[in-house]
């Protein structure tokens, strides 16, 4: 990596952004909202094990009630919408295939789409937390405030994180969100060591080798293949014919759906307080039932999330692969698969493949996403130091990061070589 950025000043300069980026990033995260008692915000989140999934997604902004509390959450939700827009109205759907400068008007939208929902979850944070007698009663200007404040900080993450993308290495949004999960892990290390002693030295071991095997897992599927063969006829004096590979990966979406999963599946845990807090029984009844059965332990929670997370894959993958393009693509060149006429058959043969892989790797990010749940009711394990989402969106953004550099440095090699 040394002899790298050395020899590619220009990679260097993109890691340096980067790092520059990810300090401010740290240094919003600790940049308090006033007039509201953390300390009795720490010990409100220690008994919420989903608010403190949000906490660990914001990189600490919600212990701390930062500027960037909200974190990345209205964008990400902004894009879900945008997203699934696209696949039912036509208009989005034909701007989709406008290459790059229609992907660049999607953008916009999803960013102007971000501003209601940053609103919409400032207040709804400011109304849970003082429910909870977190944050003391404001008034209407103070209120207004609190709301701008918590909304400007999740826009300027949003503008940092697209920063990311364009000057510096990886992608911007997975690259925060993997530093608010890598800057929790030293104290939960710390809070896991702690309760070894009241462990076991089997559930220890047992948990150190599941580590390790779900980071092999997570590696195997991100960087696994099926590969296809291409055949291209050319005519000569003998007719001869080249092959290639069409490599489909089993992960296409990467760690999207997780990111989208976590998103949705925090809602009906923040809206179960508001829901209690009204003054209408049926309301209050369904508060305490989303408060009872969609914590981090409950069933619901789980399987609604297995659910999202398995959903949320097969449709990025869909907006991410189309075999209608590649088989017209490759019917263009002259190719076809050997025993697959070109045109239609070709293209149902790929949704085939594309929906078998797919299916696999669904199910492998799903359990790893419930794995603590798992793990809790089959083999009494539980404190761990990061959980399945955390680790798998962990190893996925290191995978990505260090193909990007591999990928840039045999590009900057190829063109030297051409100069």
């Amino acid at each position: 990596m040394t002899n790298i950025l050395f020899r590619f000043p220009e990679l260097r300069r993109r890691i340096v952004f980067s790092v520059m980026i990810i300090f401010i990033f740290r240094l919003l995260a600790h940049i308090p909202v006033p007039g509201v008692d953390t300390s009795a915000l720490k010990s409100y989140l220690e008994g919420n094990s989903i608010l403190g999934l949000f906490d660990l997604f914001s990189g600490g902004g919600l212990q701390n009630f930062s500027i960037v509390t909200l974190g990345l959450n209205p964008y990400i939700n902004a894009s879900i919408v945008l997203q699934l827009f696209t696949m039912m109205i036509p208009s989005l759907e034909e701007l989709s295939k406008e290459g790059e400068s229609g992907r660049e008007k999607i953008n916009m939208y999803t960013r102007f789409l971000t501003v209601p929902f940053a609103l919409l979850q400032s207040y709804g944070m400011y109304f849970l937390l003082n429910r909870q007698e977190v944050i003391n009663s404001l008034n209407v200007v103070q209120l207004i405030i609190l709301i701008l404040t918590l909304t400007a900080g999740s826009m300027l993450l949003m503008w940092i994180g697209e920063l990311v993308t364009e000057y510096g290495i990886g992608n911007g949004i997975s690259m925060l969100i993997f530093v608010g999960i890598i800057s929790r892990l030293p104290i939960s290390i710390v809070q896991f060591v702690s309760t070894i002693e009241t462990q076991s030295f089997i559930n220890v071991l047992i948990f150190a080798a599941l580590t390790l095997l779900i980071i092999a897992g997570v590696v195997l599927v991100n960087e696994g293949t099926r590969n296809i063969p291409i055949e291209y006829g050319r005519a000569g004096v003998r007719s001869q014919k080249v092959r290639s590979y069409l490599p489909i990966k089993i992960n296409q979406a990467g760690v999207i759906p997780i990111i989208f999963a976590v998103s949705v599946v925090l809602l009906p845990s923040m809206i179960a307080g508001p829901l209690q807090a009204t003054t209408n029984p049926t309301l209050q009844e369904a508060g305490r039932f989303l408060a009872a059965n969609f914590t981090e332990s409950g069933i619901l929670y789980n399987v609604l999330y297995f659910l999202l997370v398995f959903g949320f894959t097969y449709f990025y993958t869909s907006v991410q692969f189309n075999p209608q393009k590649i088989s017209d693509d490759v019917k263009k060149r002259g190719g076809f698969i050997s025993g697959i006429r070109p045109g239609s058959a070709t293209t149902r043969y790929l949704k085939d493949v594309i929906n078998r892989i797919t299916l696999a790797g669904a199910m492998f990010l799903g359990l790893v996403a419930i794995m603590p749940f798992l793990l809790q009711v089959l083999g009494g394990l539980s404190n761990f130091a990061i959980g399945g989402t955390g680790l798998l969106i962990v190893v996925s953004v290191v995978l990505e990061t260090i193909r990007q550099v591999q990928s840039y440095k045999v590009t900057r090699n190829y063109q030297s070589f051409l100069d």
